[in-house]
């Protein structure tokens, strides 16, 4: 009996383990996510699937990835990524800059 409990304990584990893996649904796809910056919308905190369009290593706000009509994904750190790549960033800050959007952000 005593065994049957631990087993079903490690089996409950397992299973709430499994189920907090999956993958993250994020709040914006790229487009959307443009249109609700273009609208004013604080979106600190929420996430965005993204395509990297262009990496440019040595931008004057650090790595930056291009996406979307405007949106510029910074960091100080290589985000290791190429050109077509699919992601899920986590949004820090957004400032708009000269009809940009500088974007920093953490990966998901």
């Amino acid at each position: 009996m005593k065994k049957m409990i631990i087993l079903l304990g490690s089996v409950l584990v397992f299973a709430i383990v499994l189920a907090g893996c999956g993958d993250v649904e994020p709040d914006y796809k790229t487009d959307k996510f443009e249109t609700a910056l273009n609208e004013g919308k604080d979106l600190e905190g929420k996430t965005v699937s993204v395509e990297v369009n262009k990496i440019v290593p040595d931008s004057a706000f650090g790595y930056n990835i291009q996406t979307g009509e405007h949106l510029n994904f910074v960091s100080s750190d290589n985000p290791n990524v190429e050109k077509g790549d699919k992601l899920i960033l986590k949004v820090k800050e957004v400032k708009s800059t000269l009809g940009s959007f500088i974007i920093t952000y953490e990966k998901q």
